[in-house]
């Protein structure tokens, strides 16, 4: 070989490592950055005349098991649904209590409820102890208080989910929309013969920020585009061009497209339903035609389902059991409970207090005037306790059943269990249909982080970056280097050399 093809040579093989030390520089420092997939570098050797002649350097490849990926990308919109459903439930269960035995000294409504038993029987010994009423009053008060809070806490839980709706559309929006401009440019350099890696991992990053959102697929085009779609198949725009559209019409990436949607005031009445010109919450739209029944999982989904599902319907069963409490005292002889304005509650499931029980549950009181006995009279705390709180066909059906269905603004809510018990009965019921939607969603977020864990650990496998591996692989390109350089080194004294000797 010549001088001047082992110095082609040489310098080929100093070119090639420097690309591969680029790109073992660029894993190292990404390794920790979520979504990052490991690039490799290509090069091969260069053959003319069937004479090696140096290193080829081919385009980046990326690391990715598409399926793998696939399937983590669908446990992170589980687990991040299931986080925000279940951090959104503590407030309820903070307040709540427990009727489990082993969960220590808990206030629950069936407790506040026995408590307002307990000073009534004391009561028919003491008919005539001011202090003995007294006490009447304020279990009462207390059971008011507690329906009160929750029902606030609903209401509460139910803005942050409205107010993280309108939050997470805007970062689903900006996601897209990067998805749609990096997509250009890998189309763009895959035309033209380029490297993609780079721009690729940048998207891929990207899109699982996205699968922790919303629940969606991905599905890349021959010409390096990607599409996106919900968990049913509803595809998502990145960019106008996507849907027949000029690009010129939006500055990639935006907060503002092209998902619309505006926020709401929660109140209990308040519900959202598609088509409906009464409903009070907006719904989030594309292209003007609301598709929030499309959008499930991640954190948007599980912030639609707890504002228009699970709270909603907690504050039917609070609601119902207020409505129930009122009647049945009322019914006995003794209106103890109003409404707020001093009446006893009205009875239509679906219309607002004071014209029905919908979000009786965020005013009920306790009427202080109330006579609780007369001249030592205990016939009223009598039947009170006998019918009020009895468990006997006549005192817990017909008009003094619970309601358990056709409620809420739409009359499509129901409890979850049967009107026809006691009060005591049904506080407890109450408190076990809703603690074991909190329990239900602790468990499965204990169970959906395990598998996501899983899947995290086979994704590193194939695509992560494995730091001790990368750093050999630079000690051996330095020596491979260090090699090459000195060839280029005995190459050009050779040269000098051969000048000086011609001179």
């Amino acid at each position: 070989m010549d001088l001047l093809s082992s110095l082609s040579t040489a310098t080929s093989g100093l070119n090639g490592i420097e690309y591969q030390l680029g790109v073992l520089s660029n894993n190292v420092s990404n390794s920790s950055t979520t979504g990052y997939v490991s690039e490799t570098a290509e090069v091969s050797s260069a053959v003319a005349g069937g004479v090696g002649v140096g290193i080829k350097i081919g385009t980046t490849q990326l690391s990715v098991n598409k399926a793998l990926m696939a399937a983590l990308y669908g446990q992170n919109a589980q687990v991040a649904s299931l986080t925000a459903t279940n951090n959104s439930l503590a407030a309820v269960s903070d307040i709540q209590g427990s009727t489990s035995a082993d969960a220590g000294s808990t206030t629950t409504l069936a407790d506040e409820l026995g408590n307002v038993q307990s000073a009534l029987t004391t009561l028919t010994s003491t008919p005539t102890n001011s202090a003995s009423q007294s006490d009447v009053y304020s279990a009462a008060q207390s059971l008011t208080t507690t329906i009160q809070s929750l029902s606030s806490t609903y209401t509460a839980q139910r803005q942050d989910a409205e107010n993280s709706v309108v939050s997470t559309v805007s970062s689903v929006n900006y996601d897209l929309t990067q998805i749609g401009q990096l997509s250009q440019q890998i189309m763009s350099l895959q035309a033209s013969g380029g490297s993609t890696a780079d721009v690729e991992n940048q998207r891929l990053q990207v899109m699982s920020s996205l699968s922790s959102e919303l629940s969606v697929t991905f599905s890349e085009t021959s010409t390096g585009d990607m599409i996106v779609r919900t968990a049913d198949g509803t595809e998502l725009p990145t960019r106008p061009d996507q849907i027949g559209e000029n690009d010129s019409t939006v500055t990639l990436p935006t907060s503002t497209w092209p998902l619309s949607t505006s926020g709401s005031t929660i109140t209990p009445s308040s519900y959202y339903q598609a088509g409906d010109t009464n409903s009070t919450i907006s719904g989030i739209t594309l292209n003007g035609t609301d598709i929030t029944a499309h959008l499930t999982g991640g954190t948007l989904g599980a912030n639609i389902t707890l504002r228009d599902s699970t709270y909603p319907t907690m504050q039917a069963q609070l609601d119902s059991f207020s409505s129930t409490l009122a009647t049945r005292f009322s019914d006995a002889g003794l209106s103890l409970f109003t409404d707020g304005t001093g009446a006893v509650p009205a009875t239509d499931p679906t219309a607002e207090t004071p014209s029905g029980i919908v979000g009786l549950s965020s005013v009920i009181s306790v009427d202080t005037s109330a006579p609780l006995t007369t001249d030592g009279d205990t016939s009223t705390i009598t039947a009170v306790l006998s019918t009020a709180f009895g468990t006997a066909s006549t005192d817990v059906s017909g008009s003094l059943e619970a309601p358990s269905s056709g409620l809420g603004p739409e009359g499509n809510l129901s409890t979850g269990y049967s009107g026809t018990q006691g009060l005591v009965a049904l506080a407890t019921s109450l408190t076990s249909a809703q603690g074991a939607v909190i329990g239900d969603a602790t468990d499965d977020l204990t169970s959906a982080t395990s598998v996501q864990t899983t899947l995290q650990t086979s994704v590193a496998n194939v695509s992560g970056v494995n730091v001790d591996d990368q750093m050999s692989t630079v000690v051996a390109l330095q020596n491979a280097y260090a090699a090459n350089a000195k060839v280029v080194t005995a190459v050009q004294t050779m040269f000098t050399a051969l000048l000086d000797a011609i001179q």
